[in-house]
Parts: structure tokens; C-alpha cells; sequence
């Protein structure tokens, strides 16, 4: 691990790392406050809808006064990924359907992109990533947010030489949670809607947390980026220590709960009569690994590694995550190494938008976290086979038919405007999974003739 070495180098010769911004809210807030403490970087200009709101967060996270006046902050978003003088753009708007847009405009104009909106990822990440490839520049999961640490450490028990039996995140889950609202979020997390307003906290996007589309979404862009594969059934959340995960994850016939081995899965904080677990997992990120000889599994033993009781499945994590203070890293790595921190290699999982509630024609759909859907994680095999909408493109859309709750949604249950550059790419995707050299190009699962 050097890439520190590598910014100092960097910051000694004078040729930082430059970086244009695409929104700037609460994580890429976090972000900014880290960089006028790492050498080799230079931000160049943030493009937002509101520039003064841009700019008193600049404030908030700790910039001087001549630093802020220093940086360019613009509305136009165009201007970041034309501007010759920048290297990097990192996405961080959290609006998937903008996001594609400006992905595909950084892109054109020959930029590396870091991206921190990861829904736009698990709709079409494995078409975005072969589009990067064709304009020769690297795309990337943003490090700090939960995929790409994932990521991390299935590259790590693979470059170590073990086989992965399992990979994932940790969640606050019981299985009503997935009926929540906005209306309904604060009490599942404790406050009171007058403590949630004073702190500025949006109640949609704390709720897309707790009723499990973000953890759709982001199991998603693991497995699209990783090779694991979601059971059959979808996320289970089974309840468990750090301590546990080994004995969890392994496979049924071995007494765990795994459906396969090389599954991606969340581990819950919560036993099923919401009593909370010690040493939980709730903010971290895991990986499941295999000793495979009797050497191996002896050594486990003589490091003190906890594993299953056979000693056969071990564990290695992070607790937390620290989310935009450690997007430095995707930076350094694809500025420095030109390597992402988590990019799609294929398309093996999708996060499918499900009804909530009986939904009736006529309705609006409200995207992640509201009233009318919730994220549910399927295989991109069953979700072509169905035709399903991907959660990251549930919204705004009017429904056609009704929709029983529990059921996904399809296509040709909404209105949906063939012209938004999403959309178009994301059906540019299914398209290609149909026809055999296309589907071999983009690493997709090829669909069945009929």
C-alpha cells in the first residue's frame, strides 16, 4: 500500500490529482473536509443546484476563507466534464437518473469517474463500465461506501488465495421494516419527527435504508462487480455477531444458511424479537473465506482466527465505514494506478422495484424509500426473464395496472419516457443480454429465446 507515497510524490513535483465535484451534499461534504489534508489533490471546481448551499458546506467542513474563494462552484454540471484542467469527476448527486447523464458525459469528454451515486451502478453498472472501457478512461465504486469496501475484501481473500464463500454488509433488519414509510421511519430509528426535522435528516432516504433498498441496491452492485450471486430468494438478513458470521455463512448442508457458496447476503443487528446483538455488524462490511487444507485450518487455529465450529469457514471485517471521508482512496487509486475500487465485470443481480402496497393505476411511483416501492434483490437472470423495473428508475413514473403489494413491477406496468438517457441505456443493456455476442461483450447473462 503506497498510494500515500504516491501523493506526496505528486504534491512534491507540483502535478496534484485534480478533481471536479457533481453535488455537494452530506457525503460529498465529507469528502471536502478531508481534502486540504491530503497532499496531491486538488479540487478543482463543484457544480450543484445550489452553488451558496455548496459553498456554506465548504465552510461547515473546515475551509478557509481564501480556499473557498479559491474553488470554483458552478450550477452547470456540463462545465465540470468539459473543463481540460480536471482528471477525476466524482458523482455524487445520489440522483441515479442524473447521475447516468453525467457518467456518460464524463465519459465523452475522457474522465475518469468516481461514483458515489451507486443506484445508478446497480441499474446499469455493467454497461457504464464497458462504455469506460471503449473511451479508455476508468469508472469506479467510491470507496468509504460500503460496495466497494465489499469489494476490497473480496479482493483481498482472493489475492490471498482463498476461495470466498460468502460477502456482504450488516443492517439494522426485521422483517416488517420493509413496510416502512416516511411517515413511519422515525420511530424504527428512535427519534421523534420534531428531532428528526431539527437535525436536517430526510426522512426518504433514512427510510430507503431501514425497509432495504439500499441494501439491495448495494448487494447488487457487489455481486455485478465481484462474481458472488444472490439465493434464489433474495436478501434473508439472518441475525448474528461478528463472532457468528463464520457459522452463519456456510453452506445449509453444513448448517449455516448459505443457499450456495460465492453468495452475497446481509447479516442482521437485530434477532427476530428486535433484541439487539452485541459486537453487531450493522455499519461494517464482511467476508466469509475458506481454509480448504487441513494445514490451512490448523493455522487458523494457531492465530487464534475465529472461525465455525469446524474450523473450516473464517471471517475477516470492518465494523464501520466511514463513508465520504474515505473517498480519497477511489481518488488516489484510480488517479495514481488508474485501478477502480469496485467496478462491474458483469451483470449477475438486480435490485427490483416491488410494490410496498397495492398500487393502483393512475398512482406516481416515489422511487427508494417512499410509499409506493421497496428494493428487493434478484438475479439479473430473473429479473430479464420478468421483465422487471430496476428500483433506481421507480420514480416519477405513473402507473399503468395494478400492482399487488409484494409483487415487482414491470415495464409494461408504468408509463416511462423512452427518452431519458437512463432509460435508454439501461433497455441498451437488456437488449444486449438477448443477443449472444453482445451478451458475451458485456458479461451479461444471455435470456433465453421466448
Amino acid at each position: 500500500m503506497n498510494l500515500y507515497a504516491k501523493l506526496l510524490e505528486r504534491e512534491n513535483q507540483g502535478k496534484p490529482v485534480r478533481v471536479g465535484l457533481i453535488g455537494a451534499g452530506k457525503f460529498a461534504a465529507m469528502y471536502l473536509a478531508q481534502v486540504p489534508r491530503t497532499p496531491g489533490i486538488r479540487l478543482v471546481a463543484i457544480a450543484d443546484l445550489a452553488p451558496a448551499n455548496a459553498r456554506t458546506n465548504l465552510g461547515r467542513v473546515g475551509w478557509s476563507v481564501g480556499e473557498i474563494a479559491g474553488t470554483l462552484v458552478i450550477e452547470d454540471w456540463q462545465k465540470i466534464v468539459s473543463n481540460p484542467e480536471i482528471d477525476i469527476v466524482i458523482e455524487a448527486t445520489g440522483n441515479p437518473i442524473a447521475a447516468v447523464e453525467h457518467i456518460l458525459g464524463a465519459f465523452r469528454h475522457g474522465k475518469h469517474v468516481v461514483n458515489v451515486t451507486v443506484e445508478a451502478d446497480a441499474f446499469c453498472g455493467p454497461i457504464l463500465a464497458q462504455k469506460a472501457k471503449e473511451a479508455g478512461v476508468v469508472y469506479s465504486l467510491a470507496y468509504g461506501d460500503q460496495p466497494a469496501l465489499i469489494c476490497d475484501l473480496v479482493d483481498w481473500a482472493r489475492a490471498a488465495g482463498f476461495p470466498v464463500v460468502a460477502a456482504g454488509r450488516g443492517h439494522k433488519w426485521l422483517p416488517h421494516f420493509a413496510q416502512s414509510t416516511p411517515e413511519t421511519v422515525w420511530g424504527y430509528y428512535g427519534l421523534t419527527p420534531e428531532q428528526a426535522k431539527i437535525g436536517g435528516l430526510n426522512p426518504k432516504m433514512f427510510n430507503s435504508f431501514l425497509d432495504g433498498s439500499k441494501p439491495a441496491i448495494e448487494t447488487s452492485a457487489v455481486c455485478n462487480a465481484t462474481g458472488l450471486t444472490p439465493a434464489p430468494e433474495g436478501l434473508l438478513y439472518p441475525a448474528g455477531s461478528v463472532d457468528e458470521i463464520p457459522s452463519l455463512m456456510r453452506p445449509r448442508s453444513e448448517g449455516g444458511q448459505l443457499h450456495h457458496k460465492g453468495q452475497v447476503e446481509v447479516i442482521s443487528s437485530l434477532q427476530r424479537d428486535g433484541t439487539p446483538i452485541d459486537y453487531d455488524i450493522r455499519f461494517g462490511v464482511w467476508v466469509v473465506f475458506e481454509g480448504e487444507s487441513e494445514y490451512i485450518r490448523r493455522c487458523f487455529s494457531e492465530y487464534g482466527v475465529k472461525t465455525d465450529p469446524s474450523g473450516r469457514y473464517a471471517c475477516m471485517y470492518k465494523r464501520w465505514h466511514l463513508i465520504g471521508l474515505e473517498v480519497g482512496i477511489s481518488v488516489a487509486s484510480v488517479g495514481l494506478r488508474g485501478e477502480s475500487t469496485g467496478c462491474a465485470t458483469g451483470w449477475r443481480a438486480d435490485a427490483v422495484a416491488t410494490a410496498k402496497k397495492d398500487l393502483k393505476p393512475g398512482e406516481l411511483l416515489d422511487g427508494e424509500g417512499g410509499y409506493t416501492v421497496v428494493g428487493r434483490l434478484m438475479s439479473a437472470e430473473a429479473s430479464l426473464a420478468q421483465a422487471c423495473l430496476p428500483l433506481g428508475l421507480a420514480h416519477g413514473w405513473k402507473v399503468l395496472r395494478a400492482v399487488a403489494a409484494g409483487q415487482p413491477l414491470r415495464w409494461s406496468d408504468v408509463a416511462f419516457d423512452t427518452e431519458v438517457p437512463a432509460v435508454r441505456l439501461r433497455r441498451e443493456m437488456e437488449k444486449a443480454a438477448s443477443s449472444g455476442s453482445e451478451a458475451a461483450r458485456y458479461g451479461l447473462p444471455r435470456r433465453a429465446a421466448g
